[in-house]
């Protein structure tokens, strides 16, 4: 598994901003991380990377965000405090949508997913440090990884 690291905040929101860079409509990503990993830092720089300016909050009470203003539309959501799975609240309208879904605690509905994704994963090194990697579900979702790995690789970032 190839990974980032990441020294600080302002890395991780530069990696996810060229990350939306080179996302393309319908993408699904799963971020994946403790809290306090940076999952909603990560979003903010997602958010830049497609144009978007509006300020990004955690959509942990609301469940979903959605921002149109940017090349494509972001649908954050947070499902931290889901208790029904996806299915059963409409998500598969966004998963299934125009935008790109970032999904915060996204793991939690693995189960109700059943579109391809790319799964983040953002741990934890120290107060500032973290390690990025991603996963994807199925081949269509390996392959764009291996494509994200080789377009990030020519902008700079380093794999180990």
């Amino acid at each position: 598994m190839k990974k980032i690291q990441l020294t600080n905040e302002a890395e991780t929101q530069k990696l996810a901003f060229d990350l939306a860079t080179l996302s393309t409509s319908g993408d699904i990503y799963l971020l994946t991380g403790d809290l306090g990993a940076g999952k909603t830092t990560f979003t903010k720089g997602f958010a830049k990377g497609l144009g978007i300016e509006q300020m990004i909050k955690s959509p942990t009470y609301t469940l979903i965000r959605e921002y149109d203003t940017g090349r494509l539309p972001l649908y954050h959501m947070d499902v931290y405090r889901l208790t029904e799975g996806a299915t059963d609240l409409g998500l598969d309208e966004y998963l299934e949508g125009d935008g790109v879904c970032v999904i915060e605690w996204g793991h939690m509905i693995k189960e109700d997913i059943y579109t391809p994704y790319i799964e983040f994963f953002l741990d934890k090194v120290s107060d500032e440090e973290r390690s990025f990697y991603m996963e994807g579900t199925s081949s269509v979702a390996k392959e764009k990884r291996d494509q994200l790995q080789n377009q990030l690789i020519v902008l700079g970032w380093e794999f180990q």
